[in-house]
């Protein structure tokens, strides 16, 4: 392999560790402040002076506890799925979408031979 094909597989490479570096960070991120939430969420009826037996208070809690880890977790299995396309069924999916580099490549294509620059 010639030093450029070597330097792009390379960076390639590099780009593609930062991408999991990313994502794993992100879990640890989702793991910590899950359970930091469901402790201070167990605790905050006696720190605030209510009624742990209280409807409205029940009810604002159980949203508010686990509905954030719901929303949260979709959202960490898009960025896992988006990280993780190559080893997925989705990595069909991704290769025609806007963001990937076949997309900007065909489209600077097709403009290139629309307005024959």
């Amino acid at each position: 392999m010639n030093d450029y094909n070597e330097e792009k597989a390379y960076e390639k490479a590099k780009k593609r560790l930062e991408e999991e570096k990313g994502f794993y960070s992100h879990l640890a991120v989702y793991i910590v402040i899950n359970i930091a939430l469901l402790f201070f969420m167990s605790k905050l009826a006696a720190f605030i002076g209510t009624d742990p037996n209280d409807s409205g208070f029940k009810n604002w809690r159980f949203w508010n506890t686990f509905l954030t880890p719901v929303v949260w977790g979709i959202a960490l299995l898009g960025h896992g799925l988006w990280v993780f396309k190559e080893k997925f069924f989705l990595k069909k999916f991704f290769k025609k979408s806007i963001f990937s580099k076949d997309w900007e490549e065909r489209k600077i294509k097709e403009f290139m031979d629309k307005d024959k620059f």
